[in-house]
């Protein structure tokens, strides 16, 4: 807490931050989804010798008592958690897992005191303890069925089954897009091995222009498409060759969009990579040039991620892209290592997984075929060291990332070491700024304390959706006209326009400048 931002927090007694229907509402209903899953797993389980459903319990014949008795105990603890958070409780300490971080969750509380109550709470705090507190009662499981067991995986899945169409659309045209730069390098090959004959000096220097800024849109448009991390904007990539995409630009989908994103920094970051990426050109610069990400959402959104990243790859922005998941389940959708895994799974086998839409349709093979290359494409850079999973703890801790040079000084110094680090999401944004009640006019690079400035040596770009209270960096006035509108807030005092994920920032803060 004594790193924290001195502004105060949003808490759970307030009635007009979200933190408050949060506690009340959200948080009893995701415990009950909980329930239900792992009820659901339990019914599953093996009744007859040799047979078994959806899950394989360890066990090689009869009927796995253990497993289920587990199961039934865990039922029973995630009930009494739902009580206590409806009941407003106190806070208890989370059982030791042995995780480095368990120390740390119950220091916290303690110094929070012993009254402290759910309803009355740092939001950022609670909300974190409420997972922790999760987690833990699969940490410590004994049965195969149970220890480690991810309680939101199967929900993860269905959300990313009904991304059927986009996944296919964007499929096809990651490929087309791939395809093309691939072929555009081999030209460039070809035309150098010749000499470079068939245009003068000032032609060569507008077609660099021309590509350059192509370059630039199609990274604003993957990257916005990650920003929302839904199927509603693949309708930025409706055009792929070099010549067609500048009339992006001007599409009324294009701005539509970007009327909804009040502050728009991709542009600076494009630079960025742009920049590192000539310096190795002219041998001014080292070859490895790396972006990271740090995770939000599993399914469709970790799709779009990873063609962001494949594309990053492909085009030379970038050299090797590191992924950061959390360590456990978090926040019901985070990526966890194994959503990777299940998603390349689901890459390579595409026709099972998805079966027959609602209108008894399956893929085609022209489908099939293009989320196959993508599993070809994913897995040959992992393969190659080009796209990294990192997982650490500290992206579960409970605090905000203003803790990271005190608490996790090796994160820090492995971030150092990026041309970019992109914090997706509402969580990361909210542990960026402290999840603090700062004034909307708050410049980005002072509301991210120790990560922001020109000296913390690491560049930060925010892409976040409105989902919580906090926001920074808008101009004037921006916040007083969003209360004004329609559901807004208006003169409750409540910021109710940030609640919705209808508005979006993207923000950038040169930390090496």
């Amino acid at each position: 807490m004594e790193f924290d931002p001195p502004q105060p927090k949003y808490q759970t007694s307030d009635p007009t931050s979200f933190a408050h229907k949060s506690a009340r509402e959200r948080w009893p209903a995701i415990i009950t989804g909980a329930i239900d899953d792992v009820t659901r797993t339990v019914s599953s389980l093996p009744l007859v010798s040799g047979v078994t459903t959806e899950v394989d319990s360890g066990s090689d014949s009869g009927p796995d008592a253990e497993a289920v008795a587990e199961g039934k105990r865990i039922i029973s603890a995630l009930g009494t958690l739902k009580y206590e958070l409806q009941h407003n409780r106190v806070l208890t300490p989370i059982d030791d897992d042995s995780g480095k971080d368990i120390e740390l969750y119950n220091a916290e509380l303690a110094a929070r005191g012993e009254g402290t109550k759910w309803h009355d709470v740092e939001w950022l705090f609670a909300e974190c303890y409420l997972y922790r507190r999760i987690s833990v009662l699969f940490s410590m499981a004994k049965t195969r069925v149970w220890k480690g067991y991810d309680c939101f995986a199967r929900q993860k899945m269905e959300t990313f089954r009904s991304s059927r169409p986009a996944v296919v659309e964007l499929a096809g045209r990651y490929r087309e897009i791939i395809g093309q730069i691939r072929g555009s390098k081999e030209h460039k090959l070809i035309k150098s091995g010749d000499g470079g004959t068939g245009g003068t000096g000032g032609d060569e220097k507008k077609e660099k222009e021309k590509e350059e800024e192509a370059e630039r849109t199609l990274f604003v448009e993957m990257s916005e498409i990650c920003l929302w991390g839904n199927a509603t904007d693949l309708s930025l990539l409706t055009s792929l060759t070099y010549e067609d995409i500048q009339k992006l630009q001007g599409s009324e989908a294009r701005r539509s969009s970007e009327k909804n994103v009040l502050v728009n920094d991709l542009g600076k970051a494009f630079e960025v990579l742009k920049r590192a990426e000539k310096a190795e050109r002219a041998g001014k610069d080292n070859n490895t040039r790396r972006v990271d990400i740090v995770l939000d959402n599993a399914g469709f959104e970790l799709f779009v991620d990873l063609v962001l990243a494949g594309y990053l790859v492909a085009v030379g922005l970038a050299t090797e892209v590191v992924l950061h998941p959390k360590s456990v389940p978090w926040f019901v959708s985070d990526v966890v290592p194994g959503d990777f895994a299940n998603l390349l799974d689901v890459m390579r086998d595409p026709k099972t997984f998805y079966g027959e839409d609602a209108e008894g349709k399956e893929l085609t093979e022209q489908e099939v075929s293009d989320i196959r290359f993508l599993f070809d494409d994913w897995r040959e850079l992992h393969e190659d060291g080009k796209l990294i999973l990192r997982p650490n703890r500290f992206w579960t801790h409970a605090g905000s990332f203003w803790r990271m040079p005190r608490v996790a000084p090796e994160v820090l110094e492995d971030l150092k070491e990026s041309e970019l680090v992109v914090f997706k999401g509402d969580l990361n944004y909210r542990k960026l700024t402290g999840d603090a009640a700062w004034p909307p006019t708050t410049p980005f690079v002072d509301a991210i304390g120790p990560l922001g400035g020109a000296s913390s040596g690491v560049r930060v770009l925010a892409l976040r959706t409105c989902k919580a209270d906090v926001v920074v960096g808008l101009p004037e006035g921006k916040d007083e006209e969003l209360r004004a509108m329609e559901g807004g807030g208006g003169g409750s005092g409540a910021r109710k326009w940030a609640w919705s994920g209808k508005w979006a920032v993207v923000q950038f803060s040169d930390g090496k400048a």
